[in-house]
């Protein structure tokens, strides 16, 4: 409302006849008009929902992911692309890594020298209990043992971080056949998110080549101004009406954002999730109701505070009367009361401010 227009209707309440009480304003129908007044009627009971919070899609952290090349080599060839469904097990790309094999010849010669080393072992184990040997001799025998098992258990670690499994290493010790060529295998059913390297480039140890992600169940990150987290309670019913999804609220932040000072909440959707897609935006109401009590959801545009308390403007027959509510919570837009109300009362939402100069004796008659 412009500031011109705003003293027009302060006139113009000046003109009217004076109120029955001091918390009502007698309005014809045409005069509310030409102040710009408008009503609409109070919202169905509500569960206490503050509706239209910010919030991102996001994959929760352990639905999530990354796939690096295990060691250097050139990318031979990628079998899939974003957006793909993939089966735990199925291979996505394949790389040529002479390194790969150093890595297999490295685990054949530990595997040759700990066999050697155990059979020592043994024997020096039966000599030193004939006494044919000294204690000492027995005792180095041991210790190179031990020495070599725990080099062939680190050669059999590295191949099994670069995809190899036990049936892989058990034929790779019977046939000692060596490959170069590296498989990279998909760890979970799930989509690929990203694809970050094509066919015929040369990559370093650890370099990212795929996000695959379960999608289901998806997380929220909300964004909710602090003063109605008071009420918020981990288990809260979240809802993202625009794409027939919802969840529950699992976690409410303990600090404030610096930037807008706002409260992070995380929640997780379990119905839905399928109409969604990780990052992005979308709007959201969460219940904040405890007990029985009655709630509504208005426009931030239907409240007025005065003199400490909060109002509504209920429409009647000869005007407005102000009503007095408890302000639940307040949301960006919307926000919760409760209140001696019916429920089938008709409140104003444009023009507030008019019928609040009004009650305070603002332009108003004696």
């Amino acid at each position: 409302m412009t500031p011109a227009f705003t003293l027009f209707g302060l006139l113009f309440l000046a003109s009217l006849p004076a109120a029955r009480a001091a918390s009502d304003v007698v309005l014809s129908a045409q005069q509310a008009k030409t102040l710009g007044i408008t009503t609409a009627a109070l919202p169905n009971k509500s569960a206490g929902e503050v509706s239209g919070l910010p919030a991102q899609v996001v994959v929760p952290g352990n639905q999530l992911h990354v796939m690096s090349s295990p060691m250097p080599g050139l990318v031979e060839q990628t079998l899939v692309g974003v957006g793909d469904s993939v089966k735990k097990g199925q291979v996505l790309a394949t790389l040529q890594s002479p390194a790969f094999a150093e890595a297999q010849r490295g685990f054949l010669q530990a595997s040759v020298q700990a066999q050697l080393a155990q059979d020592n072992l043994t024997r020096d184990e039966a000599l030193f209990k004939d006494g044919i040997i000294a204690q000492s001799r027995y005792r180095m025998s041991k210790g190179a043992a031990l020495e070599t098992a725990a080099t062939l258990a680190e050669r059999r670690q590295l191949l099994r971080l670069s995809g190899m499994n036990d049936s892989a290493l058990a034929k790779l010790q019977a046939g000692n056949n060596l490959s170069g060529s590296l498989a990279l295998t998909a760890p979970i059913d799930g989509v690929v998110l990203e694809k970050s390297v094509n066919a015929g480039q040369r990559l370093d140890a650890a370099v990212q080549i795929f996000k695959v992600a379960k999608l289901n169940p998806l997380a929220l990150e909300i964004q909710a101004p602090a003063a109605m987290t008071r009420d918020l309670k981990v288990g809260a019913a979240i809802r993202i009406p625009a794409f027939h999804a919802s969840g529950k609220l699992t976690a409410i932040g303990r600090g404030l954002t610096g930037s807008n000072q706002s409260v992070l909440l995380r929640g997780v959707i379990t119905q839905g999730a399928e109409n969604l897609r990780p990052n992005q935006f979308v709007e959201v109401g969460i219940v904040t109701a405890v007990g029985g009590t009655t709630q509504w959801e208005v426009p931030n545009t239907a409240i007025a505070r005065i003199d400490g308390k909060t109002m509504v403007f209920v429409a009647t027959a000869q005007g407005f009367r102000a009503q007095a509510v408890t302000l639940q919570n307040e949301g960006a837009q919307n926000s919760v009361i409760s209140g001696d109300l019916k429920g089938d009362e008709n409140i104003a939402v444009h023009g507030v401010a008019t019928l609040k100069a009004s009650v305070m004796g603002i332009g108003g008659g004696e």
